[in-house]
């Protein structure tokens, strides 16, 4: 699964209907559009720490760095200003709206009241595109920092 995959996914969810969609396929869009950030922070992490294909890495490592995203942590880690003030502003997008997209992902998934637009939703579908493409596009080394920011604890 990768996160153009979840992307399209999305996507479909939001064109399946014509004229209003149902609030089922906006919560679903939503949870899904989070979830292709969350493939691509996985996807990135594990590509800067462990190796892309064809590099000589141990696929049980990389697949260990890519599953070792805990949400919780990772949210907080992102919502540090004083932390992710030093990362490219690439990066502190990236991070902020992961953050944003992790709250309205909940509320899709665990709020039965909770409503959502089409317009809103096929929004951040677009800045989701576009977060992942610039966190591809990133210099190694910034993707490095931020897996492991956004996987490990600040200790003493």
């Amino acid at each position: 699964m990768t996160p153009s995959s979840l992307i399209d996914v999305a996507d479909t969810l939001l064109s399946v209907h014509t004229g209003r969609p149902r609030q089922a396929n906006l919560k679903r869009a939503v949870s899904t559009i989070y979830l292709a950030m969350l493939h691509a922070m996985g996807r990135s992490n594990a590509n800067s720490l462990v190796g892309t294909t064809g590099a000589d890495r141990s696929e049980a490592a990389w697949l260990q760095m890519y599953r070792s995203i805990e949400h919780g942590l990772a949210k907080a880690q992102c919502e540090n200003t004083a932390v992710m003030s030093r990362f490219p502003a690439e990066i502190q997008i990236f991070a902020a709206n992961f953050v944003e997209l992790q709250k309205k992902r909940v509320k899709a998934d665990y709020d039965p009241s909770s409503r959502f637009r089409l317009a809103d939703v096929q929004q951040w579908l677009e800045i989701a595109k576009l977060d992942i493409a610039r966190l591809e596009g990133m210099p190694m080394k910034h993707r490095r920092a931020f897996a492991v920011w956004v996987t490990t604890r600040k200790r003493g």
